[in-house]
């Protein structure tokens, strides 16, 4: 039997999945886990994930966190980094890291970089890594280059051999430095080993811990997510389809877990950084994001600013500036802000300012209605606004914007 699902509804349920309504484990690697993972190119948006998903953590607990092992940043969905929970680095590198390897054969091998080369670079890693210690890539390249290989530190092939090794399994990103550059380990020296899952065991988890998460979902959703092949989301789906519901919605059908079609109501107002889960789980982004203001969220590429939500819809970009003696959450509304939705979102500058433990304010800028001033059905076809066709395009906290998506190691 289908289970039928409103709009409302539906946003209600992703919001609870993802940890932005209801109770929130005072855990960071347990709300990393509820994620699968959380992008993390850059610390500070990676940070700012978990603000809202955790109880009562700061910035320093999810450092803390990495610096402990308890998470661990490395190459997974989307071949993006990606902060893993500990125990999750091995099945999800097993089944993505061949994915996103083969991606990238072709750059690797117009980098100088084939097979026989990576192989021996590979070799030469382990034995420079061997003693535990974390190491910054320019190190490593000039110890590499010392055992006789010829990696030209100021191109693209270090990163390109980095990204292949930790997709091979040989190594992952450790604790970045005082100064804040990465560092790269040995996968076997920094995460717990593991029994092996097989590839079609790896597909089912994948797409049940999906679910988990981010449900109810399509197959499409999540091959978008996770960069996976369609006809594998597909075949993922279907493996679990005998302990999952399918629900509609509208015209669209989906698959989410029996407790996820407990009633649920709204979502609280929230402030998201750069590349939050809450956009990212999904291809089609309209139920929560007016087509007629994507582009101010993602002008182009994969690169996605912070928002603000309230009732689960993006009803605001944001940034944070910083000025002499003060910080400020500018705030670019896309309509005029209600008292109550405004004084809910200070309530998130309120806690901002205890998770980065700094006192911030919050300051709203004239709002910028999008082109036609219409507003679409929250299912409709994306790229579409009143009848006309739109173009669809696919920080460090309190500093500087990241690179987009796929981000170099």
């Amino acid at each position: 039997m289908t289970a039928e699902l409103s709009p409302a509804e539906l946003i209600a349920s992703r919001a609870a999945a993802q940890l932005l309504s209801g109770a929130a484990p005072g855990d960071c690697a347990a709300a990393v886990s509820r994620l699968v993972g959380v992008q993390a190119q850059a610390p500070g948006p990676a940070r700012l994930a978990l603000r809202p998903r955790t109880r009562e953590r700061t910035a320093e607990d999810v450092d803390r966190a990495r610096a402990d092992g308890a998470l661990v940043c490395t190459w997974a969905m989307r071949g993006t980094l990606h902060l893993l929970a500990a125990a999750d680095v091995r099945w999800i590198t097993g089944l993505l890291g061949p994915v996103f390897a083969r991606a990238g054969r072709r750059r690797r091998e117009q980098l100088g970089l084939d097979e026989a080369t990576c192989r021996k670079a590979f070799a030469a890693l382990e034995d420079v890594l061997a003693d535990g210690d974390p190491l910054t890539r320019p190190v490593l390249v000039d110890r590499l280059n010392a055992r006789g290989l010829a990696i030209a530190p100021d191109t693209q092939a270090p990163p390109h051999l980095l990204a292949y090794a930790a997709n091979s399994g040989l190594i992952c990103r450790g604790p970045d430095t005082e100064a804040g550059d990465p560092t790269y380990a040995l996968m076997d020296r920094w995460v717990p080993s593991a029994t092996p899952l097989p590839r079609e065991a790896a597909l089912a988890e994948l797409a049940r811990r999906y679910l988990t998460g981010y449900g109810p979902s399509t197959p499409d959703d999540f091959a978008a997510w996770s960069g996976l092949p369609l006809t594998d989301a597909k075949r993922a789906f279907t493996a679990i389809a005998s302990s999952s519901v399918e629900v509609k919605v509208q015209d669209r059908r989906m698959l989410a877990l029996p407790d996820q079609l407990s009633p649920r109501t709204g979502a609280p107002a929230r402030l998201l950084g750069h590349f939050d889960p809450y956009l990212l789980g999904y291809r089609r982004r309209d139920l929560v994001l007016d087509p007629a203001h994507t582009k101010k969220v993602q002008a182009g590429g994969g690169f996605l600013q912070p928002i603000a939500t309230w009732r689960g819809r993006v009803v605001a970009v944001w940034k944070l500036e910083h000025r002499t003696g003060r910080s400020e959450v500018a705030l670019t509304p896309f309509a005029s802000l209600s008292p109550a939705s405004e004084a809910a979102l200070q309530e998130e500058v309120t806690d901002l300012s205890r998770f980065l433990t700094r006192r911030i304010a919050m300051k709203a800028a004239a709002p910028t209605p999008g082109p036609g001033g219409g507003s679409p059905g929250p299912l409709s076809e994306p790229g579409t606004a009143s009848g006309r066709r739109t173009r669809s395009p696919a920080s460090r906290a309190g500093g500087s914007a990241p690179r987009s998506d796929r981000s170099g190691p």
